[in-house]
């Protein structure tokens, strides 16, 4: 890889991180990973972005991107969308393909470690890289 180019592009403001890629080639590509990279390779292993230019890259600017009103950012009365992260233990594990769509179907996966919980509107929907069964998310719209 050149990482010179790519530290050429990731300075660049019209750079919006939030690649998603989920569906339509789940058979051939998974690129859920890219946020845990980011942030293991780009902030804590190069430096290259302070963690806080970091997240914000990965959150508010994706979220002001495509107009999520109330999202992105810890302020009172937002929703609590909120990632809670071990940062020195964030990792990544090697991608694996898996049969357990319907009809067996299969997809590629790559698991991150070390975040300790996920809230979603306020409440743990994942903790310790385990789903607590809360279903607490809702569909977003361009109107909301």
């Amino acid at each position: 890889q050149d990482y010179e180019a790519i530290e050429t592009m990731l300075q660049d403001e019209a750079i919006v991180m939030g690649l998603a890629d989920a569906g339509a080639h789940v058979g051939q590509i998974m690129d859920s990973s890219q946020p845990t990279y980011f942030l293991s390779h780009w902030v804590r292993e190069t430096g290259f972005f302070s963690i806080e230019e970091g997240v914000r890259r990965i959150t508010s600017d994706t979220a002001d991107l495509f107009g999520l009103v109330d999202r992105g950012r810890i302020v009172e009365g937002a929703y609590a969308d909120i990632n809670v992260i071990d940062f020195e233990n964030l990792s990544l594990s090697g991608p694996e393909y898996v049969h357990d769509f319907p009809g067996g179907a299969g997809r590629y996966i790559q698991r991150g470690s070390g975040y300790d919980a996920t809230i979603v509107n306020g409440r743990i929907f994942m903790e310790n890289g385990e789903h607590t069964g809360e279903l607490a998310g809702v569909t977003l719209r361009s109107t909301d």
